[in-house]
Order: C-alpha cells, then structure tokens, then sequence
C-alpha cells in the first residue's frame, strides 16, 4: 500500500516537524515544500486547503485521490496512512 505523502511547511513551525518527526519515525517517505521560501508551492497549497496556515499534508492514494489534512493531527494522519 504506497502512498505518497507531501507536506507543505515552513522552517519556524513547530506542529511541521513534529509531523516531519511522525513520518520518519514511522519510515514514512514524504516530500517537503518549504513555502515560506516558495511562492509556486505557497499557492499551491493554497489552492489544495483554502487557507495559509501550515502544515497541509496531502496524501496520495494508489488511485490518485488526494485526502488533505490541515495542521498535525495524528489520529487522521495515521488513519490515512493505515497505521
């Protein structure tokens, strides 16, 4: 079950690496988009949640459907991930 896990971040946030720390913890592969340094990945995420506020984790499942999660909630997290 390979699903691909993006979170859009910023350096000074705390709640970003926890989640960061979740993942690797739990050898989870994830991309991270710095967009407090990226414009194009800013807006993007914007686009994906309504909102500013990070993190915004987008996972991919197999048949391409996105499930976001706005923020560090684990339970969810975990739900989408099946751990």
């Amino acid at each position: 079950m390979v699903k691909k896990v993006q979170i859009y971040s910023t350096s000074s946030c705390h709640y970003c690496k926890l989640a960061k720390e979740f993942f690797n913890i739990h050898h989870i592969a994830y991309e991270d988009y710095n967009v407090g340094l990226d414009a194009i990945r800013r807006q993007e995420m914007v686009d994906k949640s309504d909102q500013m506020g990070v993190p915004v984790i987008v996972i991919t499942d197999e048949e391409g459907e996105e499930s976001v999660i706005v923020g560090f909630d684990k339970a969810t997290i975990s739900g989408f991930l099946g751990l």
